[in-house]
């Protein structure tokens, strides 16, 4: 009896084992790697890491939905991504920055960046269509604040 009890505790013991791995306390996410030319451009958002939010730079999003007791964190943060996909779709290839959404009450204000390459008729047409669709299907009143530049090279912080 004994000299199975022994191989029962040998067998356990070679299955048992520990396993571990480098230490992963270093930050990571959030951070964009050096290139070795030094040619990638980051924008002033890009180019604070995540540990600088709110000393540096603000939020990408300004809601109060994610308090304790708030009814609808989850509708908030998939009607931002919403803006952002509508935005970027609605104004193709000229946002140059993050597209920052404000709430306020029960107002949208939608801040970003474009580049200057369409006639000023056109744009009054997108922000006006942006703001109709937005406020309907948000149901809240929606205000577009776009800032206009000439050049992507503008909005261009530093290379890494």
């Amino acid at each position: 009896m004994l000299s199975s009890m022994s191989l029962v505790s040998r067998f356990a013991l070679t299955r048992r084992c520990v396993h571990t791995t480098a230490i992963a306390a270093k930050s990571q996410s959030g951070r964009y790697k050096i290139t070795p030319k030094g040619d990638r451009p980051l924008t002033y958002e890009m180019a604070n890491p995540p540990h600088q939010i709110a000393h540096r730079k603000a939020w990408n999003s300004w809601n109060t939905s994610n308090l304790e007791g708030e009814l609808r964190p989850s509708q908030t943060m998939l009607e931002d991504d919403f803006i952002r996909r509508f935005m970027a779709g609605t104004w193709h290839g000229m946002v140059l920055s993050e597209v920052i959404i404000k709430r306020q009450h029960n107002h949208v204000r939608i801040a970003t960046i474009i580049s200057r390459s369409i006639p000023a008729r056109k744009m009054y047409f997108l922000i006006g269509y942006c703001e109709e669709l937005l406020a309907y299907w948000l149901q809240c009143p929606v205000t577009l604040e776009l800032q206009t530049t000439e050049d992507k090279k503008d909005v261009i912080f530093k290379y890494i």
